[in-house]
């Protein structure tokens, strides 16, 4: 077949992808060269273009094409189950069989195989976490490199530890691609990697070595875009804004924010004003996840408020504008993010409304980065003593790193060949491993750059598009002469008195409650404490509350600021304390509190009792007279620090309960105290961020005689 008759009937399955058969669907020039170097020659390709390019559609024309001439099944590696969704509703339109293998589905998966080796499906998708499994790395993944015809790794930047998003699951990508039959094309695609990460990319694919691989690299520029910046003075305003002008942005679209707790409280505010919007965060549940999705889909909301988790693969091609109400950390994150919008319309908008607590949560998020040097080697050597395999519960005891680090870093250490993922958990291979610090380093730098290209993106008076492209190395960047610096503001920073004082009255109420802590965590014992399982009901703290969480835009703005590293200890702020008087009020007179008048009621409280504090002694004794004050109850005394006691380190639960095991102390006097005053006492603390040092407070507390230990802290950490 020549090249024209193979773009015959390229175009016409494209017609059918698009739901236009017999139409006039026609892959542009550079689609083509992408599908016609997959089909034709065989070769590895990387894509690089922007959101909206069309780079599903080379990878199903392909999957067609290839179909047709007997090649096996597509394999699409893919990051999110939004993307997943999509992907199989298109492919259904051209006939193309599509299944997925995440894990919402755990319970199809037997019948997919089944499916595949029996030849029915022609595009398997699966999460890179699928790579790492056990069972599906030993057993279904050599059977699938064996049959595969195309191997497709969406969202490739994810591979490389150099970008935004290194996801290491994809690292197990290059396992697949060793063991791939010789000539079995592959497609990596991507919108947002700069040049670093499109070399390194191509390294890891194995295309950078690969003679005669192809790199489609296009210009970034989005023409439907119109970029613009609103420096508004505090959350309340930026709040207000979206109140008031968000009917004024077309069609429907998405209000990005940095943290979880900002989403819900976005989303909360902006229904009390009249707005039809959704919440969309990692906690959210897989099956609301879905029905938000197809909620803006179908413009039944006009915004999903949504945390990162709403990012890659979503595809809703009339989507009228994405709002930032924070900046995210990176300009190639935020690039990907603000690609969701105008991907089939003409126009859409695209605002960033930066926040000054934008940078603390920055500070967060950098550092989850991967951990030092003496934290690896005191893992791998646990795991090398280990009588066999170690599950993730049983190590984590044994090691200063909570859960979800610890699996990220096994994962790495895993593609490393340092660790072996079994099932059951994990085994040190005893392979030599080096700790390449000067890549870490350099990792580190890059954050920080990128964090102040953010700062300089929302402050430039130059083209703020070129800006970006520049950023992602676009050779083609030129101003765009549609941002609100190239062609004016189209939007004021005006908000109404009604819609401030309404955001101000809402980011201004306190109170959260503290869940206690009703079990204590797993493999205390193989770290010589005698504790396991559910925490007496005599011994357990009672329901606490917060004034607020240090991630909120509300109090948490307040709040920060009284915990950051450099502040000095101080007595509370008078606003702060009277607020969590409020708190305490409000904590009376709601359901079960003293002062509600039902017959289960909480007893009301006898005493104050703070927990000793070796960073804000101050801040808590304060805090703990003032409350005692108020309330016209006694101070009864503090749960102190013995002498030697260790640091509490900010690890994971059994680190922490190993420090904290013997460090609390009851002193005589307030044994006594407590023994006379016979009732539930307030357990006041500066913040707390896993509830473990309030446990064990309470747990002292309790034994020594309080009949019900009610915590009251500033802050909670998330």
């Amino acid at each position: 077949m020549d090249d024209l008759e193979l773009r015959a009937e390229a175009d016409a399955i494209l017609a059918e992808l698009v739901g236009d058969p017999g139409g006039s669907a026609r892959l542009r020039e550079d689609q083509w060269q992408a599908v016609a170097a997959l089909v034709k020659e065989h070769r590895r390709a990387l894509v690089v273009q922007r959101t909206g390019w069309g780079k599903s559609a080379v990878y199903f024309v392909a999957t067609a094409l290839l179909r047709r001439r007997g090649s096996g099944p597509t394999v699409i590696v893919s990051p999110l189950l939004a993307l997943m969704r999509n992907q199989v509703d298109s492919a259904a339109r051209a006939g193309i069989r599509a299944r997925t293998i995440n894990s919402a589905n755990p319970e199809e998966w037997g019948s997919i195989h089944a499916e595949v080796e029996r030849g029915d499906v022609d595009v398997l998708l699966v999460s890179p976490e699928r790579l790492n499994n056990p069972e599906f790395r030993d057993q279904v993944l050599p059977k699938l490199s064996a049959a595969t015809g195309l191997l497709v790794v969406d969202e490739a930047h994810c591979i490389s530890d150099w970008g935004h998003d290194f996801r290491p699951d994809y690292r197990r990508l290059r396992t697949m691609l060793n063991e791939l039959p010789p000539g079995v094309p592959v497609l990596a695609t991507t919108a947002t990697a700069n040049a670093r990460v499109t070399a390194d990319v191509a390294d890891q694919l194995g295309t950078g070595g690969t003679s005669g691989a192809l790199v489609l690299r296009g210009p970034l520029d989005r023409e439907s875009l119109s970029l613009g910046v609103l420096r508004l003075p505090d959350a309340a305003h930026r709040m207000a804004w979206l109140a008031d002008h968000l009917d004024e942005l077309p069609g429907s679209g998405i209000i990005y924010t940095l943290t979880v707790a900002a989403a819900e409280e976005v989303t909360a505010f902006l229904r009390q004003r009249g707005h039809t919007v959704a919440s969309y965060t990692g906690r959210t549940e897989n099956a609301e996840r879905q029905q938000a999705e197809e909620d803006l889909l179908a413009n039944r909301v006009k915004a999903l408020v949504a945390t990162s988790a709403l990012g890659m693969g979503f595809d809703k091609p009339d989507l009228g504008f994405v709002v930032h109400l924070g900046s995210p950390a990176s300009p190639i994150a935020y690039y990907q993010q603000i690609g969701r919008a105008g991907r089939g319309v003409e126009h859409a908008e695209v605002l960033l409304l930066p926040g000054k607590e934008d940078e603390a949560i920055w500070e967060y998020f950098a550092s989850l980065a991967f951990p030092p040097e003496d934290l690896v080697r005191r893992t791998l050597d646990v795991l090398a003593r280990a009588d066999g395999t170690m599950s993730l519960p049983a190590l984590e005891p044994l090691v200063e790193l909570r859960r979800s680090r610890l699996e990220t870093m096994l994962k790495v250490l895993d593609v490393d060949g340092a660790v072996r993922r079994v099932k059951g958990g994990w085994t040190a291979t005893g392979q030599p491993w080096s700790y390449d610090a000067e890549r870490y380093a350099w990792v580190a730098r890059q954050r920080a750059a990128e964090q102040q290209a953010m700062r300089e993106y929302a402050t430039t008076t130059g083209c703020r598009m070129e800006f970006l492209q520049r950023q992602l190395d676009d050779e083609g960047a030129k101003p765009c002469g549609r941002c609100d610096n190239c062609a004016g503001p189209r939007f004021t920073v005006d908000t109404s008195a009604v819609a401030l004082d309404a955001a101000r009255s809402d980011l201004g109420r306190a109170g959260v409650e503290v869940e206690p802590r009703r079990m204590w965590p797993t493999g205390l014992p193989a770290i010589g404490i005698d504790l396991k399982g559910r925490i007496p009901a005599g011994e357990q703290a009672a329901p606490g509350r917060a004034l607020g969480r240090l991630s909120d835009i509300g109090w948490g703005n307040r709040l920060r600021p009284l915990f950051a590293p450099q502040a000095a200890d101080a007595p509370v702020p008078d606003d702060v304390a009277r607020a969590v008087v409020g708190v305490l009020a409000d904590w009376a007179k709601g359901p079960g509190g003293w002062a509600s008048g039902a017959p289960d009621a909480q007893e009301r409280p006898v005493g104050v009792v703070t927990v000793d504090s070796r960073s804000r002694p101050l801040l808590i004794r304060s805090l703990g007279a003032r409350i005692a004050e108020i309330g016209r109850l006694p101070l009864l005394g503090s749960v102190e620090y013995a002498e030697d006691a260790p640091r509490v380190p900010r690890s994971n639960s059994a680190q922490r309960l190993k420090a904290l095991d013997g460090a609390l102390t009851v002193p005589p006097g307030l044994a006594s105290a407590l023994a006379s005053a016979q009732g539930p006492v307030l357990l006041v603390d500066d913040f707390t961020e896993t509830g473990w040092t309030l446990t064990v407070a309470a747990r002292q507390l309790r034994r020594s005689g309080a009949r019900a230990v009610l915590p009251l802290v500033l802050a909670v950490q998330g």
